[in-house]
């Protein structure tokens, strides 16, 4: 397993033990640093280098397993409480199932088509498929062992079992099978494969048991009994034993097993008659990267409702298989799904291990984090009038250190008040119970005018998003899905209020979703303001979305795509003029992902010119830092920890008079070419100074979750100097409140 580097033998204590930069010491680079050339001499110039060469760029795909690595090792950190472990192998399976989905098949349609043409980092389709396989397997391997090895033994110790069936008494077995014959065993439905009955359709990310059977005669048979998904899939003895045995007698703690064990055990109540000689378990993933044809829909609702109901029928572009299956029944699925050898991961149960986010939500809280609360904002005491609030100074959230209820109260508010005039606002991913979109509805009752543009295309939460928009629609809201060819990822709400000096526009701006829950666990900022200027562009914007604005022009929101791209590009030129003209030059972004090859191109201008530049990229990252001559001016970090860091920040100094953004865009293709997207400015100086100290300067000094990105595409973990006080960045946010802005 890794941590931090390249290892795969290197464990997790160990990698604690490695230095912090190339030097071989404990050193760490200054944030003002110069890194000199030393292989010039002092009449020599150096060479121009080639900002498009592929040896400057790490491939995206290869990236991503990289961070997606940097979750897993977090579920081998020992200081973690257990289930918190447990967690994060959870998060690791199901982003792993969501890459396979998407980005995995996308690249096989490459294949199947015929694109030939290299990434920037040179890399061809196939070849970026045997590279994430040469990752990604050993990983999955590795993950296996250390679950059994490591995480059931530390969940024994502390009362919760994770048992085998040849592990449990005959009164949990008995008990156990009259549960399967009550609540599972009617709802199974073997199916057989022989010349009447075809091979049946496997749905995505369904877990399945391959059984053989034999007859009488000794002649084998194929079936597949598909396990159930409404079931749950760890079945908890305690709960079997309180309804079908004898709940008192037994232990104290959680004893858990496989849903698929206890098919397996009981199978012959589904083959009456018939010897099973083999039962194992299977998986696939099928591609749903579906493209919606927009320009031809004459309803982008039902477009979008038919291609969520086909991803069920997309090829399979992976198959999970237990090590313990025999080679036919293999070879069997494998010819009847079409796959090759390299689609197959042949791997220790338990397949699809991403619901193990059950067992960690079990109620067991001395094995987790602490709980935390999260405050409410000086500004915002609880009964206060939110709009004065709001006019006495722009006010800052940062989620999940700030409480999410202001921005419920600001909807909820807006709703009841009679001097609300409307209300308009973006909906992206809202959640399955949305106090926002319940908040909508009633101001709907209440006679405002309200509009909502309802994302559809929200990848994996469409489904949802056509509920919501349903149900906003049936209220009598103005519900609109958004321009065609692009999705709107901004994050806005407008509401337009009369008050004794006229009409007032305030407006919520946010780097993440109006999502109650995940503002639970995304570290996001939102601002709310009354100002008069971004009101007005507020205004223009929703006119662009809902209308046909297209020529909209913004004074202070800087809006993708019709702008972002050029004012990003522009602002990091005129930081390259600054240090041209030997003058400070320094940029701070903060962002998810950096994959976007002339923004990188424009970052390397910058480094090349002298411009200090600090990048947090949690994710995805295609600059190669501290290359000599090229990007040595630029250091990459990423943190990852208890909260999944969320927020983009744009950081300018500006020749001393710096700006900060703040928005809902990465620097990816998708999000400056295909997005709706907004980037607004923070102009209070209380805000700027709360951003840059309390947020990206607390982020910087981090050196407990952060891990440093090297030229060779490692990550390397961060570790305090001797002597040197620990700061991790979200404990600390989570222990210092900031003051009042006013």
């Amino acid at each position: 397993m890794t941590c931090g580097v390249h290892n795969p033998n290197l464990d997790y204590n160990q990698a604690k033990r490695i230095k912090t930069n190339d030097s071989g010491d404990d050193e760490e680079l200054p944030m003002n640093r110069k890194i000199e050339n030393t292989n010039l001499t002092a009449d020599s110039t150096p060479p121009a280098p080639d900002l498009k060469a592929p040896q400057h760029y790490i491939n995206r795909e290869l990236s991503w397993v990289e961070f997606n690595r940097r979750c897993l090792e977090e579920a081998y950190n020992p200081e973690l409480p257990p289930l918190e472990r447990v967690r994060f192998l959870s998060i690791f399976s199901n982003n792993l199932d969501e890459f396979f989905m998407v980005r995995v098949s996308g690249l096989k349609d490459q294949l199947a088509v015929g694109v030939v043409d290299a990434t920037p980092d040179g890399l061809s389709p196939q070849e970026q498929l045997a590279e994430i396989r040469q990752r990604v397997l050993p990983m999955l391997v590795q993950m296996r062992e250390f679950f059994y090895d490591e995480i059931v033994p530390q969940l024994a110790a502390n009362g919760v079992h994770i048992l085998d069936y040849d592990q449990l008494t005959e009164a949990d077995r008995d008990a156990l099978r009259r549960y399967f014959e009550i609540e599972v065993f009617p709802i199974l439905t073997p199916l057989a494969v022989d010349p009447g009955r075809p091979f049946p359709h496997i749905s995505n990310l369904s877990l399945s048991l391959a059984v053989i059977v034999a007859d009488a005669d000794g002649n084998e048979l194929f079936a597949r009994v598909k396990v159930p998904s409404l079931m749950p899939r760890i079945v908890s003895l305690h709960d079997v034993h309180r309804q079908y045995g004898n709940a008192e007698a037994q232990p104290d703690g959680h004893r858990f097993i496989w849903l698929e064990d206890l098919m397996t055990a009981n199978l012959d109540m589904l083959f009456p008659g018939l010897k099973v000689t083999a039962a194992s378990a299977f998986r696939v993933t099928r591609n749903s990267d579906m493209e919606i044809a927009e320009e031809e829909a004459s309803d982008l609702l039902e477009t979008v409702e038919d291609v969520v109901r086909q991803r069920r029928f997309g090829p399979v572009v992976r198959l999970d298989v237990v090590d313990t299956m025999p080679e036919n029944v293999r070879s069997l699925l494998m010819n009847h799904l079409e796959l090759g050898e390299e689609d197959v991961y042949i791997l220790r149960a338990p397949l699809g291990m991403k619901e193990l986010a059950d067992l960690a939500n079990i109620d067991a809280p001395q094995l987790k984090f602490p709980p935390y609360v999260p405050h409410r904002p000086a500004e915002l005491p609880p009964g206060s009038d939110i709009f004065e609030a709001i006019r006495r100074g722009d006010i800052l959230l940062h989620h999940p250190y700030d409480s999410f209820l202001p921005t419920v109260e600001f909807y909820r508010q807006a709703a009841v008040d009679p001097q609300v005039l409307a209300i308009k606002t973006t909906l992206y991913r809202v959640g399955s119970k949305s106090p926002i979109v319940e908040a909508l509805m009633t101001a709907q009752e209440n006679g405002k005018q309200v509009a909502a543009l309802v994302e559809l295309k929200a990848r994996f939460d469409e489904e949802n998003n056509i509920t919501w928009a349903r149900a906003l629609e049936s209220a009598g809201v103005h519900v609109v899905y958004g321009l065609v060819g692009l999705k709107t990822h901004a994050k806005v709400t407008l509401v337009v209020r009369r008050e004794p000096d006229g009409v007032r526009r305030y407006v919520h701006l946010s780097t993440g979703n109006y999502n109650a829950t995940t503002a639970r666990i995304y570290t996001d900022i939102a601002m709310l303001t009354c100002d008069e200027t971004i009101g007005a562009d507020a205004t223009l914007l929703f006119n662009r979305l809902t209308g046909y604005a297209s020529n909209t022009n913004y004074k202070k929101l800087i809006v993708a795509p019709e702008y972002l791209r050029k004012r990003i590009a522009a602002m990091i030129e005129r930081e390259i003029k600054h240090a041209q003209a030997g003058k400070p030059a320094r940029m701070v972004f903060k962002m998810n992902s950096l994959v976007d090859p002339r923004m990188i191109e424009k970052l390397y201008e910058a480094s090349i010119a002298g411009v200090q530049i600090d990048l947090l990229v949690r994710g995805i990252c295609c600059l190669r830092p501290g290359i000599p001559g090229l990007s040595q001016n630029i250091r990459v970090r990423c943190i990852l920890g208890r909260y999944l860091e969320h927020a983009r920040i744009f950081y300018f100094l500006n020749g001393g008079k710096d700006e900060i953004y703040l928005g809902s865009a990465d620097l990816m293709q998708r999000n400056l070419n295909r997005r709706v997207e907004v980037v607004f400015p923070v102009e209070s100086l209380p805000l700027k100074r709360r951003i840059m100290d309390q947020i990206i300067g607390i982020e910087m000094r981090d050196n407990v979750k952060s891990r440093e990105l090297l030229p060779d595409g490692a990550y390397r973990r961060l570790l305090p100097k001797d002597g040197e006080e620990p700061v991790e960045v979200q404990r600390w946010l989570m222990e210092h409140r900031p003051p009042p802005m006013f």
